[in-house]
């Protein structure tokens, strides 16, 4: 297991990783840190609730979203590593990756806020049924994914986005 910190102007955020279940996803994720990727990224995304600002979905979820700096150029996507072959679930404090299809996440990736059910494999929040690629695991620091969850936005776009300083890997590693 890999534990990391990502670092935000409103605090950090202590998290493992479950290289055994998510190989692939791990790998991506930790290629991007190891290239210094998110150094400049942010937290631009916020889906919440309370106050719903999903109007347009009829399964409703808590997260935020993350992505590296603008200038990064992202790698290929990756094979997705669904919650039905890792057993993880989307629970409070997962980590996962942002996608449009299956096979098709890159850089971003969230974290839920509360149980998010719709998320897994067989969960109705995207059509394909299919769920996402969670990887990890918040140990530390939901204060601060709450914190970042609740700050101004319009349409799901924190206003201002919030800065990611860095993400690291824990030097135990």
């Amino acid at each position: 297991m890999t534990t990391i910190k990502i670092e935000t102007i409103y605090g950090d955020i202590d998290a493992e990783l479950y290289d055994e279940v998510a190989p692939i996803t791990v790998a991506n994720f930790l290629a991007y840190v190891k290239a210094g990727a998110y150094q400049g990224g942010s937290v631009w995304r916020t889906v919440t609730t309370d106050p719903d600002n999903q109007p347009h979905n009829d399964i409703k979820i808590d997260v935020i979203q993350a992505t590296c700096r603008e200038d990064f150029p992202k790698y290929a996507a990756i094979v997705m590593e669904g919650t039905e072959q890792t057993g993880l679930r989307h629970e409070d404090g997962t980590i996962s990756m942002a996608r449009f299809a299956p096979d098709s996440a890159q850089a971003d990736f969230f974290i839920c806020i509360g149980e998010q059910p719709s998320l897994n494999c067989g969960g109705l929040r995207n059509p394909d049924g299919v769920g996402f690629a969670a990887f990890g695991r918040v140990t530390a620091g939901m204060d601060v994914v709450r914190r970042i969850q609740q700050q101004p936005q319009h349409e799901q776009r924190l206003t201002p986005s919030i800065a990611l300083t860095a993400i690291t890997v824990r030097a135990d590693q």
